[in-house]
């Protein structure tokens, strides 16, 4: 035993480029055993968690669950690989390239990984505020952001690890990005306007708006303009900064429409009959579907009418509904004056001459 023993001992001894056999050696049993750790972790542990997650009422455990799953197998092979060769590489060269061929994979992996979670972070917010043409133009401009953010600083970590000295980088690019900034500032200023146009719900896809003396039904919200339908028919396009910045009226989110409505009598109405017109006009208003009558008052004197004022609201934001409303109660009023001898004034001038 001892013989075989000692022989073992001098195979193992055995040198192949500068490395013993027993080195090699270690360096496969180092790489299966991270592999199969690897294997544990991935099949073993990682499924007891998802059994774990579905008990939770999150969906964010769930979804950094699945990101771990959707790693490529390729990221172990090659941090399994990289502490092995680490130990027997004695190149310089090649130390630094299996070193930054590591770092990559590493960095590449994690910025996928915290892409993803940070996407449906944002994800679960936006459902919250609701689904639409919005949300989807708002997504991508995040999503466009939060790649270059997580990729530059990346790139800079990478480099940084490396031995490159990302000083004057840093300073190249805060330059660079100021001389960018300051040629797109316009479209930037459209873009994060569209952001806060989302997330602030100043409108919806299908509301009807006035900005300024602009109106129309929202029919796009997109990362630089807003597109508008106008009551012509033809569309209005105009840019999310000049949206933010101005005031917006929105007739989408009104709960009632409030309707004044003025009419004169003529002098001659004797004053028995101006008592009851308001009592008239009120079970005019009251007789009617989604209408809610408010006030009916004598106003004043006119020049030639004796002036009426009639308040009532119509418990829809709908602009058809309010004047289909409107009318049927003017209708109502002309045909009940008209029964009553009531006569509606309208402008006249008397002359007297003297002799």
């Amino acid at each position: 035993m001892q013989v075989y023993l000692e022989k073992l001992r001098e195979i193992l001894n055995l040198e192949v480029f500068n490395k013993t056999l027993y080195d090699y050696l270690l360096a496969v049993v180092i790489f299966l055993g991270l592999l199969i750790v690897f294997r544990c972790f991935k099949w073993g542990i990682v499924r007891s968690l998802k059994r774990l997650a579905k008990k939770t009422q999150s969906d964010f455990d769930n979804r950094a669950i699945v990101a771990i799953e959707k790693i490529p197998p390729l990221f172990y092979i090659i941090v399994a690989l990289y502490f092995p060769l680490k130990m027997l590489v004695q190149d310089e060269f090649a130390i630094k390239s299996i070193y930054a061929v590591f770092l990559i994979t590493v960095v590449y992996v994690a910025i996928g990984f915290l892409q993803k979670l940070i996407m449906f972070a944002v994800e679960v917010f936006a459902r919250k505020k609701g689904s639409n043409m919005a949300a989807e133009a708002t997504f991508i401009g995040l999503n466009l952001i939060v790649k270059l953010a997580l990729w530059s600083i990346g790139l800079l970590l990478v480099l940084s690890n490396l031995g490159v000295d990302i000083t004057s980088l840093l300073a190249g690019l805060g330059i660079g990005g100021v001389a960018i900034a300051l040629a797109v500032q316009n479209i930037l200023g459209d873009i994060f306007s569209s952001f806060s146009l989302y997330f602030d719900k100043t409108f919806k896809i299908g509301d009807f708006i006035i900005v300024g003396e602009t109106m129309g039904t929202v029919r796009h919200i997109g990362l630089k303009t807003t597109r508008l339908e106008a009551l012509q028919g033809e569309e209005i396009v105009i840019p999310n900064k000049e949206l933010t910045g101005a005031r917006v009226q929105n007739f989408k989110h009104m709960a009632k429409r409030r309707i004044m409505v003025n009419f004169g009598i003529v002098y001659d109405t004797p004053v028995q009959e101006l008592r009851e017109i308001d009592e008239v006009v009120r079970k005019i208003v009251e007789g009617k579907e989604l209408v809610e009558f408010d006030r009916c008052h004598f106003k004043q004197f006119g020049d030639f009418s004796l002036n009426f004022e009639v308040v009532f609201f119509v418990a829809s934001p709908e602009y058809n509904v309010y004047m289909d409303k409107q009318e049927e109660i003017l209708l109502a009023i002309k045909e009940e004056f008209e029964k009553r001898g009531i006569e509606f004034a309208y402008p006249t001038q008397k002359l007297f001459v003297a002799k």
